[in-house]
């Protein structure tokens, strides 16, 4: 596995027990986003964000292949990169922009209505509890 600085804006797609992290978002919901610091990869990235945003700690495991840019269907955000992040904490500190009670874990099959990046969607399809 290499690790390359990040580029553009960085999703972290934070699964637990089924149910998807979301932030507010104007007026629906998203995966909690930014930009990464220089020289920062995108799992550090993911990371931190998560953590300035939610005040859940997490590790970035993997990030998600964008797939070829001609093949994305229109519309798809050219420039992001997806990361997976495991949950280290079962509960957020005091320190993320948005409270727990602001946030939403949203059970994977409910996020049909959520803009989601089409690697992130397919990701949460295979990962859909039965």
């Amino acid at each position: 596995m290499t690790f390359e600085q990040a580029e553009g804006v960085v999703r972290a797609v934070v699964v637990y027990d089924g149910r998807v992290l979301l932030v507010p978002d104007g007026d629906g919901w998203a995966l909690p986003y930014g930009t990464p610091e220089p020289a920062e990869t995108a799992q550090a990235a993911a990371a931190r964000i998560v953590y300035e945003t939610t005040g859940y700690l997490v590790d970035g495991t993997e990030s998600l292949d964008p797939g070829e840019a001609a093949g994305e269907p229109a519309g798809e955000p050219v420039g992001e990169t997806a990361v997976v992040c495991q949950l280290l904490t079962e509960s957020p500190s005091s320190g993320g922009r948005f409270t727990p009670e602001q946030l939403r874990w949203t059970a994977i099959e409910e996020t049909a209505g959520t803009p989601l990046p089409g690697p992130v969607r397919a990701y949460l399809q295979g990962h859909t509890p039965v």
